[in-house]
């Protein structure tokens, strides 16, 4: 289940939300709503930007029926931003199955497998106390920002609402994303190490933010300092430090 972005105060005097988007439509409480995997409108389409991380976001969340019947839409905005060839395998995977193994695939690569955990805070503070705090600070960014969201269960930091935040709001949503730089390559290298189709979605996102990509862990490790730092809570403190932190290749 994706989220759904409530904009707030975006219009201008006398000027709807709809009027200017026609992405958006109002729920039954008059708030204007943008709603998950709504496609990508008109208005957003000279921002390449946005969208990019709409597309992303759209297609690296779980399969739905809903994403299918926009693949073509998806297709026809990439066009003009540069980023539709490393899009192309992922669309070309999302056409190729029944929509039942597109489920099975991603439960298995992204929510079973820790290899290509889309949860931006594991890659950079692992299942330790300090984690809160960050899903707490991202929550913030997006209270900031005036978009509500309703996560349905999700954690703020689970990439595709990420992405989708971007997409509405592309200043914090960049900063967002280069702040958790480090697990936006591991999480690319991840995918493109085990061939996963959605390698070159994580390409084109890293390709938004500043700098060439780091090519190794040990780059990105070099780059960005120690990631994946796992807290062994409850265990004996007298143990060495050093179990402290493990190398995510460990992780499966």
């Amino acid at each position: 289940m994706s989220p759904r972005w409530w904009s707030l105060g975006r219009s201008k005097p006398g000027e709807s939300p709809e009027s200017r988007d026609p992405g958006l439509r109002r729920d039954d409480e008059g708030a204007s709503v943008i709603a998950a995997k709504a496609g990508i409108s008109a208005a957003t389409l000279g921002a390449d930007p946005a969208v990019i991380c709409q597309a992303a976001a759209m297609l690296l969340a779980y399969p739905e029926p809903e994403l299918l019947e926009r693949i073509d839409l998806v297709q026809a905005a990439l066009t003009d931003t540069g980023a539709l060839k490393q899009f192309r395998p992922v669309l070309a995977h999302l056409r190729g199955a029944p929509l039942g193994e597109l489920q099975s695939y991603h439960v298995q690569e992204f929510d079973l497998s820790r290899r290509h955990a889309l949860h931006l805070s594991y890659w950079t503070d692992g299942d330790t106390r300090r984690r809160g705090e960050v899903l707490a600070s991202i929550k913030a960014v997006y209270r900031e920002s005036g978009l509500l969201v309703d996560t349905a269960g999700e954690l703020p930091d689970h990439l595709p609402m990420v992405l989708e935040f971007t997409a509405a709001d592309p200043e914090r949503g960049l900063a967002l994303l280069n702040r958790f730089r480090a697990s936006l390559e591991l999480i690319r290298l991840g995918l493109l190490a085990d061939d996963l189709p959605h390698a070159g979605v994580l390409v084109a996102v890293c390709d938004l933010l500043p700098g060439a990509s780091p090519q190794t862990r040990a780059e990105v490790q070099a780059r960005f300092g120690q990631v994946q730092p796992i807290e062994l809570v409850g265990l004996d403190p007298s143990l060495p430090s050093g179990l402290a932190l493990v190398d995510a290749r460990s992780l499966r």
